[in-house]
């Protein structure tokens, strides 16, 4: 997903830069927003592996330092999990997003089934304590659905084992007002 990203580009929870080196050019600039510094001092290095130009940026997805309609697309990789609002979020990102801009997202969230969404319930207390506020269990497209965003791509699967843990969902959506554009 990140390289279809183009244009002025929010990375909403960075991490410690893993994309950063996998844009593409046809992105004019990234500006990764991180709430930890620990984080932010570890992507130090990959910021200078980028091939695009990055501005990082101390900030948390319920309140992104970003004008509104400043950006072409907005980049989620593992984040809706561990925001402590996920709506708010993603309220956020559409503020900033401009009307035909774009949502790139790769989260892992709530199963399908009934038997992993149960194990998921059950753990997610326990397993947000010591993983960065990882909620297994957060129904990711429906959050973005009711963000108001249009979904115009969806890949929903799980990926391996444990399934608690590897319900994956990758796609592409906008602010319900605009149509989708293809890369």
């Amino acid at each position: 997903m990140i390289p279809r990203a183009s244009g002025v580009v929010l990375d909403l929870g960075a991490g410690s830069g893993l994309n950063l080196r996998l844009y593409e050019t046809r992105a004019a600039r990234v500006i990764a927003v991180e709430p930890s510094p620990g984080l932010g001092r570890m992507a130090s290095r990959r910021m200078t592996e980028a091939r695009v130009p990055v501005d990082w940026v101390r900030g948390a997805g319920e309140a992104i330092p970003l004008s509104d309609g400043s950006v072409d697309t907005a980049v989620l990789t593992w984040t809706l999990c561990s925001v402590a609002d996920p709506a708010g979020s993603l309220a956020e990102v559409r503020r900033v997003l401009k009307a035909r801009g774009r949502l790139l997202f790769v989260e892992h969230g709530r199963a399908p089934d009934a038997a992993v969404r149960r194990w998921q319930e059950r753990l997610t207390p326990h397993w947000r304590r010591f993983s960065g506020n990882c909620h297994l269990d957060r129904p990711i497209e429906a959050l973005i659905r009711a963000a108001g965003f249009t979904v115009a791509e969806l890949q929903a699967e799980y990926i391996g084992l444990p399934k608690f843990m590897t319900y994956f969902y990758r796609g592409i959506a906008a602010p319900a007002a605009a149509a989708p554009t293809s890369p």
